[in-house]
């Protein structure tokens, strides 16, 4: 934690119910659409966890597993822990092509809403930075860590806990009032503040839509994910060859997937972000594969500078459009544009782009 001092001690008593409600006010002066505080008991999540691991479906995000019980005991991960406050901001960029739209057209990129604009790590952490400064101003010296998606950290679990939703069947946080599209971060504190009630309710009722929408089947069974299935993963956190039983599924995905968000009744509550980081860059809402799939190295770095795509390389970068590519119309220019990384340095782009061609010359004899 960044000190071991509960409060200055020449200070007067904290009066814990109203920084409570004083923290939550200044979360939304500094953008964030909510606030909540809760315990560190995570015990019914970390058994979840511990037989999701024992099933593999975590893949080959081997940190997952690597972090053992600090993922699921806050206290482990941060001693001295003994609240959470969690926060949702909100993050569909208002101006944007609709995602249906581009996921229809075969010759386009669709990149996950949540990626078109500024890398969110960075906006949230500065942010709640702000948070917890006004909180020691206030408070005097106290205990806490910044999360932003960025340490093992089970995070849909503490914002349930918080107050601000419950979990879906696809595993995403839903708010009854703002739907699914926002990002969580968390302080973890040593503040004994006053909790907030558990979102024990859930509300996906019979409805069975993120499930019947998966391209990969990836939702195996109600709230439960496997994240090898999941085109997600596969275009994200997968460092290695994409299998190729999922490779015609993924369609024009190349950066994460957000059809089971599209198709939840209770996005038709989510708000556009109002958030100037979050708007569209370089038009990737409606940029062309085959303009992407031309980015050199150089290119593809400078241009997703600040942005969370940038994190999965070039090379995967390429591998990921190559097989969006052999999804596409078989066009003479996407051949072409395919032939030219067919001599790539990286083995894998290469099998990725034979495999497209192969795909491309079976359409073409009405395989």
């Amino acid at each position: 934690m960044r000190s071991d001092k509960l409060t200055n001690s020449s200070a007067p008593p904290v009066d814990y119910e109203a920084l409570a409600s004083l923290i939550k006010a200044w979360a939304m002066e500094l953008g964030f659409q909510q606030a909540g505080i809760t315990g560190v008991n995570l015990g019914q999540d970390e058994a979840w966890l511990v037989q999701w691991l024992k099933r593999k479906h975590h893949g080959e995000m081997s940190y997952m597993e690597r972090h053992g019980t600090r993922r699921s005991r806050p206290a482990e991960l941060e001693p001295g822990t003994l609240r959470v406050i969690s926060v949702r901001m909100d993050y569909f960029p208002a101006k944007s092509a609709e995602a249906e739209t581009i996921l229809q057209q075969k010759n386009k990129a669709y990149i996950s809403r949540y990626a078109l604009g500024r890398d969110y790590h960075k906006v949230m952490r500065k942010r709640l930075q702000r948070l917890a400064h006004k909180i020691e101003q206030a408070a005097g010296s106290f205990g806490y860590r910044v999360f932003v998606d960025s340490a093992p950290v089970l995070e849909k679990a503490l914002a349930r806990n918080s107050g601000l939703g419950w979990i879906g069947k696809h595993t995403n946080l839903i708010n009854r009032h703002a739907g699914s599209w926002f990002f969580l971060g968390e302080i973890y504190t040593n503040l004994p503040l006053p909790v907030d009630p558990v979102h024990n309710k859930n509300y996906c009722g019979s409805c069975s839509a993120c499930m019947d929408a998966c391209p990969t089947n990836a939702i195996i069974a109600p709230f439960q994910v496997d994240a090898r299935r999941c085109i997600s993963y596969l275009t994200i956190e997968l460092r290695t060859s994409i299998p190729e039983e999922f490779r015609s599924l993924i369609g024009n995905r190349i950066y994460g997937c957000d059809d089971c968000q599209l198709v939840c009744p209770w996005n038709k509550y989510a708000s556009p972000t109002n958030e100037v980081d979050f708007t569209v860059r370089h038009d990737l809402d409606v940029a062309d594969l085959i303009n992407l799939f031309a980015w050199s190295e150089e290119e593809f770095l400078q241009k997703m500078e600040g942005s969370a795509i940038r994190r999965i390389g070039h090379l995967c970068w390429l591998r990921n459009i190559a097989v969006a590519l052999g999804n596409a119309d078989p066009t003479p220019e996407v051949i072409e544009a395919l032939r030219t990384r067919s001599s790539h340095h990286s083995e894998m782009v290469r099998e990725h782009v034979q495999w497209a061609l192969n795909k491309i010359s079976e359409k073409q004899k009405g395989l």
